[in-house]
Order: C-alpha cells, then structure tokens, then sequence
C-alpha cells in the first residue's frame, strides 16, 4: 500500500469508528424508530469499512458479507427516512 492508501484506511476507520460510537450513544438516548434506523445503518456502514479494511490486508472476505452489507445499510437508511416523510405527513 502506498501512503495514499494508508491515509484512507486510516481516515476511514477512525472517522467510522467515532461515527458509530456516537450512534451508539444516541441509541441508548432515543426510542425514535427513525433515528435507530439510522443508528443501525451507521454501525452497518462501519462494519463495512472494518471488513473492507481487513480484505486489503490480505483476510479473505466472505463474498455474500461484501454483498449484503451494503445493501443493508441502504435498507435501513431507506427505511428511516421513509418513517420521517410518512410521519412529517401525518
């Protein structure tokens, strides 16, 4: 890896690790579904970072886990803002 790579990697991880632990503290503040939608999605997305971060390392990644995490972040986020534009009109 070049130090561009390296700066990414780390970046990432140290930018998702802070965004998933503020998430979690959110977690334990709200019952919001919405916004433990988010928290989800948030924690999937750093999930996805580590998993990303460990393939480039050399660890082999399981092909269904780099498929589905993705797409699970999407569907939680989707899911949350939907519950927001249906709450919003109503």
């Amino acid at each position: 890896m070049d130090w561009g790579q390296i700066i990414l990697v780390y970046s990432r991880l140290v930018l998702g690790a802070a965004a998933a632990f503020l998430a979690i503290m959110l977690w334990a503040r709200t019952r919001n579904a919405a916004w433990m939608l988010i928290v989800a999605g948030t924690i999937v997305a750093y999930i996805e970072i580590v998993c990303s971060v460990m393939e480039l390392s050399g660890f082999s990644a399981v092909p269904l886990v780099a498929i589905l995490l993705p797409a699970l972040r999407m569907v939680f986020f989707t899911a949350a803002f939907l519950i927001m534009v249906v709450r919003r009109k109503t």
